[in-house]
């Protein structure tokens, strides 16, 4: 763990840099601009970009070396932010928008890189210890960055904040490069399949790992469910995103900002909290991090909790609501991103990049339905709706999850886990029989397989 807790200084200092430029570029652009219109446009791209970038940065982990991948998505990141710099100022619009271009998609190849390269790093035992590391470390720069954006733009000026968003792209690449970390499970295909794959070429190649993706997304329906219960948590995170101010200029129209820092402080630091015990408790011996029923409860919990934030309670009851809705959030996105990790090495990346596409493509749908929404509804109204979906969603999968334990012939719950990848030809079924007979889909629901024998070795929401 003492390289990756290396990698997860590394990774905290680009997130930095990241939310930094995430307040001085939209800021910026709108100073260029001097358009509402245009700020909007920067931020539709960006996210446009990560949703079509998540397909294809799945498939991109899968067949080249992540660590390359992530260390040439911060240099390019680091370029891309230099080109900005010393371009000249009638260049400059232009090269925002090429810019959001390139920073949605490296940073979206870089997330799922990392994410897929966890057990690798650290070993699957050790799993959900360095997700919480992660979570940790993007959830104190996410407080850092956000903290010191008006301070640093205020003192320093645009052009300060851009280059030292740059400068952590460089410190980010340069501990990924210096690490001796492995980022991919040490397997050689057998003699007569690299003779195949070299006769049939990469299109065919790639045809059946896309077939051996689906067909475990089919053998473990329930890991299908939570991938699409994160698109719609999407949707309900974009409504408290969008009715906070609204609601906090309610509450006090001559400081508006004053409850959208406190609940977002609050947040954080439940959402620390929440990843320091998931740590803690996954540290112990015999012990394994939250599984899919913490995972669905969580969630519910998670949604109730903004749902309450924006029932008119005293500022300090609300403040708590804030504490529990970011502490299930923590917990949660540590369930769901090892639940991922415990698939095969080589579909992890693609179920990553799906992952991405379908988490961006909700919070983004869900930002043009809020803000719609907010001009006849009222913001309890609008995150009761939205929040709502995610609720019956969860529900309906404790439900399903529970059947199949009372269902299941002797004990417990099953839990999809880390299913074998499928044979090149192999058919649905026989690919579902092996992972019965593997034993790790017999696995209890709310805990992961049994970690593999193989002590390798990495991270984060």
């Amino acid at each position: 763990m003492r390289h990756f807790r290396l990698l997860v200084v590394g990774n905290g200092v680009s997130a930095y840099g990241s939310y930094l430029n995430m307040v001085a570029l939209n800021v910026f652009i709108y100073q260029e601009t001097d358009s509402a219109l245009a700020a909007g446009l920067f931020m539709a791209v960006r996210l446009l970009v990560s949703v079509v970038s998540g397909v294809v940065s799945g498939r991109l982990v899968t067949a080249y070396d992540r660590k390359r991948l992530m260390v040439g998505a911060d240099l390019t990141q680091c370029l891309a932010l230099v080109a900005l710099l010393v371009a000249p100022d009638g260049a400059r619009v232009g090269l925002l928008y090429a810019l959001a271009v390139v920073t949605g998609s490296c940073s979206t190849l870089s997330s799922v890189a990392l994410r897929s390269s966890v057990p690798e790093i650290v070993g699957p035992d050790l799993r959900t210890r360095a997700n919480a590391l992660l979570a940790t470390g993007r959830s104190l720069a996410m407080i850092t960055g956000f903290a010191s954006a008006g301070v640093v733009v205020a003192q320093l000026g645009y052009t300060a904040a851009l280059a030292l968003d740059a400068a952590t792209f460089v410190v980010s690449a340069s501990v990924l490069f210096s690490l001796p970390i492995r980022t991919r499970a040490e397997t050689e295909p057998p003699a007569q399949e690299t003779a195949e794959a070299g006769a049939t070429g990469p299109s065919k190649a790639a045809a059946r790992a896309r077939a051996a993706s689906l067909v475990l997304l089919r053998a473990t329906p329930v890991l299908a469910v939570m991938i699409l219960v994160r698109a719609v948590d999407g949707l309900g995170s974009s409504s408290h995103n969008v009715a906070l101010p609204v609601y906090s200029h309610d509450l006090d129209p001559d400081h508006p900002a004053t409850f959208v820092s406190q609940f977002w402080a609050t947040w954080a630091i439940g959402n620390i909290l929440a990843q320091q015990a998931c740590s803690r408790w996954s540290g112990r011996k015999g012990r394994h991090g939250p599984g899919e029923r913490a995972f669905a409860i969580g969630s519910m919990v998670m949604s109730a909790a903004f749902i309450v934030v924006f029932t008119g309670l005293p500022t300090p009851l609300a403040v708590v609501a804030a504490l529990v809705a970011g502490m299930a959030d923590g917990l949660t996105e540590i369930a769901y991103v090892s639940r991922l990790q415990a698939a095969p090495d080589e579909q992890r990346g693609r179920l990553f990049g799906l992952s991405a596409s379908a988490e961006n493509t909700g919070f983004g749908l869900g930002m043009l339905v809020s803000g719609a929404l907010l001009d006849v509804f009222s913001p309890l109204q609008v995150t009761g709706m939205l929040h709502g979906l995610a609720i019956a969603l969860c529900a309906a999968l404790l439900v399903v999850m529970v059947r199949q334990a009372r269902g299941a012939p002797g004990a417990g719950p099953p839990a999809p886990a880390e299913t074998p990848a499928a044979a090149p030809d192999a058919d649905p079924a026989s690919v579902s029989g092996s992972a019965s007979a593997s034993g790790s889909a017999s696995a209890p629901a709310d805990e992961p397989p049994p970690p593999s024998a193989s002590p390798t070795a990495q991270e984060s929401r």
